[in-house]
Parts: C-alpha cells; sequence; structure tokens
C-alpha cells in the first residue's frame, strides 16, 4: 500500500470516528469514558496521518 493510500484510509477513519463521537454525544445517557476512548483513538489517527504526510515530503 502507498503512503498516500494509507492517508486517506486513516483519514476515513478519523471521519468515522469523528461521526461517532458526535453522535455518542447526542445521546442524553452520554458515556465520557467511552466518548474519552473514542478521542484518543481519533487523535492517535491523526497523529499517524502527520507522521506519513511529513514522510511522504
Amino acid at each position: 500500500m502507498t503512503i498516500e493510500a494509507r492517508i486517506r484510509e486513516l483519514g476515513n477513519r478519523h471521519r468515522n470516528l469523528d461521526k461517532t463521537i458526535q453522535r455518542e454525544l447526542t445521546h442524553p445517557a452520554v458515556d465520557s469514558l467511552h466518548v474519552r476512548e473514542l478521542k484518543q483513538r481519533k487523535l492517535r489517527l491523526k497523529e499517524q496521518i502527520t507522521s506519513l504526510e511529513a514522510r511522504a515530503g
């Protein structure tokens, strides 16, 4: 898989996590622990994307 394809894949996962987080926040009984975990996963994806973009030049 090329770096560009990996960046696109991670970007899609990042956007999907964002949608999931927004959906979770609309529930009346928000599970803050679950939301925090999702946000941490989203941040790790963003870090991976940034790292790959730096390598791609």
